[in-house]
């Protein structure tokens, strides 16, 4: 017998970690590979991982609830042959302190997890608990964790949090120092002091606490990302699209009766971009420190939101798709977002991202840039309105802002305002007689 382990996938080009949502099997369970292990939610996708290979749940290494770096051990496989190989099997906490791999591959040496300075030997803690006792001064060898083989749980924190008595180091420093004169704890990245500590929030009667989830969590932490290092700038161009507008009025139910699905406004919209940006390439574009990287394809991201959490699925080679091939992406990805259904390989290598902030009414918005890329297009809602035609006839129109957010690193607002004024020479073109939909 052999003991086999199954680490934390990256789930997406730009996922460091992930949160086990949901164990699905348990210790003792056969399972074949390819079969679903856990359910496992990042801010990119909410995704299951797979078993690597046939044979029975040793250990479930992680915690519901509990957040792991890509790379991590989150459960072990007891499977049949390689004798020696399941005497060698790494023990618990020397697993985890193997370094990132593959699930299959052999673990290099570097460490898969943050470990406490002062931690005794083998003691691990996982990110999401480093991170609160860092936020709130908690010294880790003072708590009792209740997690498995008493490991110290994110709950145990937020226990003690909860309960306003907090074990400080505050003795330990006062007491000899240790011949190891080392940092109290790893470094960690700058974001957790950017946020204001929870005691810094008054909490009256009658308020609800709402706990943060690993989704809101890692999309606060992107759009922080994104803010902070990309200077943002904002433009708006004003769109008549009444010709656009009788136009899909004309067609859409032969097509819904034809297609299967609805031919909406917003397929319009991300082709005319699509258009646009094989024209002006430079803001098909990404910042990579000491060069700008002008991609080649052309992948619209579109945003997709659900009650509690945002998307961002992307549309491959979108300039080269019909109207209605884009349609027909739009709505399956839309679908599979509201299903939990997405996968990762289909949040993966957008270019420029068009969020439809016109679906719940909005006529002028400024979005956070989809980082890394280098700009993104809110499309507003469309609104009739009196407008002063060339005649200086006053006449009803269809009216519709479109608003782009740049990185002014990467692009400056002649580009983006030329780039505005052929998608807007686009859309106002699109009638029976010049567009397709095929």
């Amino acid at each position: 017998m052999a003991i086999e382990q199954i680490k934390m996938p990256q789930l997406g080009e730009s996922v460091t970690e992930g949160t086990i949502s949901k164990w699905l099997v348990s210790v003792g369970d056969k399972v074949n590979k390819y079969d679903p292990l856990a359910e496992v939610m990042t801010d990119k996708v909410n995704a299951e991982v797979p078993s690597s290979f046939s044979g029975v749940i040793k250990e479930l290494v992680a915690e519901e609830g509990e957040t792991y770096e890509v790379g991590q051990v989150i459960l072990t496989i007891e499977t049949e042959g390689g004798g020696e190989a399941a005497q060698e099997a790494p023990s618990e906490s020397k697993a985890e302190d193997k370094a990132l791999a593959a699930p299959s591959g052999a673990a290099p040496s570097a460490p898969a997890a943050p470990i406490s300075a002062d931690a005794p030997k083998g003691v691990r803690y996982s990110p999401a608990v480093l991170k609160l006792s860092q936020e709130h001064g908690i010294d880790l060898n003072q708590v009792t964790g209740t997690g498995g083989g008493g490991r110290i749980t994110r709950k145990d924190l937020m226990k003690i949090i909860e309960s306003g008595d907090i074990p400080t180091a505050a003795a330990a420093a006062a007491a000899p120092a240790p011949e190891k004169t080392e940092a109290p704890a790893p470094s960690q990245p700058a974001a957790p002091k950017q946020a204001a500590p929870a005691p810094n929030v008054p909490v009256m009667p009658g308020d609800v606490e709402i706990p943060v989830t690993g989704v809101r969590k890692a999309i606060a932490a992107n759009m922080l990302r994104s803010k902070h290092e990309a200077p943002h700038a904002w433009t708006m161009m004003e769109v008549d699209v009444t010709n656009l507008v009788e136009y899909r009025n004309s067609i859409k139910g032969e097509f819904k009766q034809k297609e299967g699905f609805n031919l909406t406004f917003f397929a319009f919209f991300v082709k005319a971009v699509a258009q646009a940006l094989k024209e002006f390439p430079q803001i098909n574009s990404m910042w990579a420190g000491d060069k700008i990287i002008q991609k080649k394809d052309i992948n619209i991201s579109i945003a997709v939101a659900t009650d509690d959490a945002l998307f961002v699925p992307v549309i491959k080679a979108a300039d080269e798709k019909t109207i209605k091939g884009i349609a027909r992406e739009i709505n399956d990805l839309a679908l599979k977002v509201r299903t939990g259904k997405l996968t990762s390989a289909e949040m993966q290598g957008g270019t420029f991202t068009v969020n439809n902030t016109g679906s719940f009414g909005s006529v002028q918005s400024m979005g956070i840039i989809n980082y890394p890329q280098a700009a993104i297009l809110q499309v507003e809602s469309i609104v009739k309105r009196p407008v002063v035609m060339n005649n200086g006839m006053i006449a009803v129109r269809d009216m519709v802002n479109l608003c782009m957010s740049l990185d002014h690193r990467v692009l400056d607002g002649l580009v983006c305002g030329r780039f505005l004024q052929r998608v807007k020479e686009i859309l106002e073109n699109t009638s029976k007689e010049n567009t397709t939909i095929y």
